[in-house]
């Protein structure tokens, strides 16, 4: 790490000049057959001379040109370049990209469960590999010069994002690093972060989208304009003619056939006397969501093709394809599907013919050839990377996908549609933020042969255009480190750094450097506030004596008139509801305030909850007859305190409550009795009020020489503004001091549990060479799993519960603490009978881990999960695809399969993180499990999951 804090930050506003003088960047530009734009031209020269780069960019706008300009230099010097990327699939076209430039010879990639050509000076690798091999100190680092590190703001990842801050933090200072991220609102302070710990950093920010991007919505078939069409004026006024087709369309949903939001805001109003809609004599219409098969022509006819049509489901994607094959859509021309079932045919060899029936391939195969496809994490690999090559290739014209499409995949498109702007992030549906919709529709406009790109939102009753217009605008996207100290870490810095130089390293963290520049803003509001304090302190100076005195005695006063007040109210309350439990028929009382004050007699006690009259503890209220002749029911509300029992009268039983002339009588009989003075107790609660500390403190307030100077009222108004300025000072210390040291915390609690299960030895005292504790073999261990669950993992193979194992049984196992269901509330699910003596086991162990956890303040690692277990264990033991993802229980796994279990995809994706963890564990474990685990990765790794290990 290179502490070069003082070394300067250049911010390019694309305003270097188009040609260069830098002899490999012109030999560099000479291999394009495009001129570069201002913004690369800036972040390669600073490359050439030696600075790193941070370069923020649009989607489309090409950052990667400055990525393959660090590879070219890499190549010239005789060093080697790391091109980083997030996701594999990322990882694989960029590989793919490199490799046609420079030759496969001198391109490699590492994903993980994928090596090819390891040892060539470029290698494309994900980011978690990178990270692992700076902890273990892979000789493959050698001669590193460059690494480029492409969605560098997948740092604010709240799962993943901590590994890019490890990378960034770790590389040697010799390295020069290539940041390419997204626009974002706080590039200037993300980049001094890079200064003070890689030391000099340039960062490049372009705003401008090299293909310019038009904003649009879908009302019933049409599209119109979002903004008003005067684009020389660059308008951001919402288009007249768009509200009056929204204002139309309303007016047509009049009646129970409206839905959404606004079918909400109309019923408010129409309890409230008044409709939201104009009043129309025909027939109510239904809303009717986007027609996607109509919606699609209408975009061809527009000449829009190739779209995008972001649905945020994968059975409404599906739903979306089968809806335009039925319709009769054909994008495609013979030649066109042709091309397509080579590429298909190319992508699907290796999978078995029986695997493919099951993944209803020739029904996929026959909607692709007609130009349709969907993309979304439920297809297995081979699918995907088709879609993604046919439509790059302009053969697939319309392609329905999640939001995973839009995460670093090179798939432009002319449009992009938006059917909704609500997406579920795993917890609830949320609305898209400025940065979801940008990050979206950046997909809108291909580079070198668009003019422009189209981003079309789909109309609703409920989405407000005004609304659209805002999340188009908005370029405020901050990057916020999601960076947190873990027990895979801890056991690698200690053993490679120490204690104290892990804790310095640590504390040179994003999320350490962004909370203390929060501290500079808390102390400046402070010394604000303190300064300001300073000025009422002269303003409420009294020359007849201490006005902070004063003005404390007051608020004394004050707060114990309020306490006492509050205690009374509740006191009253309490003893109202008691007086009128004790209450019996033929009492006569007093209700000395509230709305029913005054005097009566208990005529009769109400049903009670059990259902039998009675007193009011058994659930009833007492129905009282005034002198006036009324009837009323009391309630704790209605008496605002205590009723006073007077006496008793008997009732006649004769007497009935509903005859007017029993109520007169028994009201004449109440006004003749002596009452007494049934004030008296009344006047003994108000006296009770003055309190023995109160009538004391008022004493002192009176005496007190400044409460008899004239201009008291205006010094005390300067003491409160005074004393709220010292209030808010103490909360922003508070503040303060748990913003400060925060990773540094988070870092000792988890050495603490790390410590207190034996995988750091105990800190030793008066040894002046110790830099900290000590990482014993089961520590070691720990610092080769990767695995989120890590410790937990470390714990079950220390303990031996998984040496018995059969590979299959021991793949189900692992599972579980691999698998997170797509639902935040699945049902438990069933456990197969082979494992569940071991499960029990594993259980037993993550209990003891979350209780030390709790202890020491620390997140618990997440609970083990069995929804995968039985769709695994077929399939490790040789099962049919079909058997294996049937097996999957359909709520445990996520939900909306029926009947036909699992997605391939999901159950491509989960095998393979199943049999990443299989790997660790072979590399730590004793012999007899790490046999048992590579059995493992062998009987999983078959049939399509081979096949997307391969792709």
């Amino acid at each position: 790490m290179s502490p070069h804090s003082e070394s300067p930050i250049v911010s390019g506003r694309d305003s270097t000049p188009e040609r260069s003088s830098d002899p490999e960047l012109i030999s560099f530009r000479a291999g394009y057959d495009f001129e570069l734009d201002p913004f690369q031209i800036e972040a390669c020269e600073a490359l050439e001379n030696g600075d790193g780069v941070l370069v923020c960019a649009p989607t489309g706008a090409g950052k990667t040109v400055v990525g393959e300009f660090a590879v070219h230099l890499a190549l010239q010097q005789g060093r080697k370049c790391f091109y980083t990327a997030p996701i594999k699939a990322l990882s694989n076209q960029k590989y793919g990209d490199l490799a046609a430039r420079h030759g496969r010879a001198n391109v490699g990639l590492l994903t993980g469960d994928n090596a090819v050509n390891p040892d060539a000076p470029i290698v494309v690798m994900t980011t978690e590999v990178l990270r692992n091999m700076l902890y273990v100190g892979s000789p493959a680092l050698i001669g590193l010069g460059y690494v480029v590190m492409d969605e560098v703001h997948y740092l604010a990842d709240r799962f993943r994002g901590a590994v890019w801050e490890e990378v960034i933090i770790h590389l040697s200072p010799n390295v020069r690093l290539v940041s390419l991220s997204a626009t974002v609102s706080n590039a200037e302070e993300f980049a001094a972060w890079l200064v003070t710990v890689r030391g000099h950093t340039r960062v490049v920010v372009s705003e401008d989208r090299p293909v310019p991007l038009w904003q649009h919505m879908f009302i019933g078939p049409r599209v119109y304009d979002l903004f008003a069409t005067d684009r020389a004026a660059a308008t951001l006024e919402v288009d007249p003619e768009l509200v009056r087709a929204i204002h139309e369309q309303e007016r047509r949903l009049v009646g129970p056939a409206v839905t959404g939001s606004r079918d909400r805001d109309r019923r408010g109003r129409r309890q409230r006397g008044r409709s939201s809609y104009p009043q129309r004599s025909g027939p109510a219409h239904r809303f009717r969501p986007l027609d996607r098969p109509s919606a699609i022509a209408q975009l061809d006819r527009g000449g829009l093709l190739p779209a995008i049509v972001f649905v945020f489901s994968r059975a409404g994607c599906d739903a979306a394809v089968t809806q335009c094959v039925r319709a009769g859509l054909r994008l495609t021309g013979k030649a066109e599907r042709d091309a397509i079932r080579a590429i298909a045919t190319r992508h699907t060899e290796s999978i078995p013919d029986a695997d493919l029936g099951v993944l209803g391939y020739f029904e996929w195969l026959d909607a692709l050839g007609a130009g349709v496809a969907a993309h979304h994490a439920g297809l297995i690999p081979a699918f995907k990377e088709t879609v993604e090559e046919a439509f790059a290739a302009g053969l697939v014209r319309a392609v329905f996908a999640t939001e995973t499409l839009a995460l670093g995949i090179n798939m432009p498109a002319r449009s992009v549609v938006l059917e909704r702007l609500i997406k579920y992030n795993g917890e609830g549906h949320v609305d898209l933020t400025p940065g979801d919709y940008t990050q979206l529709t950046g997909r809108a406009g291909r580079r070198g042969i668009d003019l422009e790109g189209h981003a079309v939102v789909a109309w609703s009753p409920g989405i407000d255009p005004t609304k659209v217009a805002g999340l188009a605008s908005t370029r405020t996207f901050p990057l916020r480190s999601s960076f947190r100290p873990s027990y895979n870490m801890a056991v690698n810095l200690v053993g490679q750094l120490g204690r104290a130089e892990s804790l310095r390293l640590l504390e040179s963290s994003f999320a350490q450097f962004q909370a203390d520049r929060a501290v500079v803003g808390l102390v400046t509001q402070i010394e604000r506030n303190t300064e300001a304090m300073r000025g009422y302190a002269a303003s409420m100076a009294c020359d007849r004596g201490d006005v902070t005195g004063y003005a404390a005695l007051r608020r004394e006063v004050s707060d114990l008139e309020a306490r006492l007040s509050r205690a009374d109210r509740a006191a009253r309350r309490a003893e109202a509801a008691a007086s009128l439990e004790r209450l019996r028929r033929g009492d006569v009382i007093l209700v000395p305030e509230g709305r029913r004050s005054g005097m009566g007699v208990v005529v009769e006690m109400g049903r009670g909850s059990g259902g039998h009259r009675g007193s009011a503890a058994l659930g009833g209220l007492p129905t009282v007859l005034t002198v006036d002749r009324r009837l009323h029911t009391l309630t704790p509300v209605d008496v605002n305190g205590p009723v006073e029992h007077l006496g008793a009268m008997r009732i006649p039983t004769t007497f009935d409550l509903h005859s007017p002339r029993s109520r007169r009588d028994l009201a004449s009989s109440l006004r003749n009795l002596a009452l007494g003075d049934s004030r008296r107790a009344a006047d003994r609660r108000s006296a009770a009020l003055e309190d023995a500390d109160l009538a004391r403190l008022r004493r002192a307030l009176r005496d007190h020489p400044c409460h008899h100077c004239p201009d008291r009222e205006e010094h005390a108004r300067w003491a409160q503004r005074h004393r709220k300025l010292a209030r808010e000072n103490d909360g922003l210390r508070q503040r303060v001091e748990a913003r400060r040291h925060t990773v540094a915390r988070t870092f000792a609690r988890v050495i603490r549990v790390l410590q207190q299960l034996g995988y750091l030895g105990a800190e030793l005292d008066g040894d002046p060479a110790d830099t900290g504790p000590r990482v014993t073999d089961r520590g070691r261990r720990l610092g080769r799993i990767w695995a989120e669950a890590d410790l937990l993992v470390a714990e079950c193979v220390h303990a031996g519960i998984w040496r018995d194992l059969p590979p299959a049984e021991l793949a189900a196992v692992v599972s579980c603490a691999v698998f997170e269901p797509r639902r935040t509330d699945p049902p438990a699910a069933h456990v197969p009978a082979a494992i569940d003596g071991v499960l029990v086991e594993t259980r037993r162990i993550w209990d003891a881990l979350t209780d030390a956890e709790h202890a020491a303040g620390i997140e618990a690692t997440r609970r083990l999960d069995a929804g995968f277990s039985w769709p695994i264990l077929r399939w490790a033991r040789g099962e049919s695809l079909g058997v294996a993802l049937a097996a999957a229980d359909s709520s445990a796994a996520g939900g909306s399969m029926g009947e036909e279990g699992m997605p391939a995809g999901d159950f491509v994706r989960w095998c393979k993180q199943v049999t990443d963890l299989l790997d660790q564990i072979a590399a730590v474990a004793p012999k007899r499990l790490a046999s048992t685990a590579r059995a493992a990765v062998a009987a999983i790794n078959r049939g399509v999951v081979a096949a997307a290990t391969a792709s």
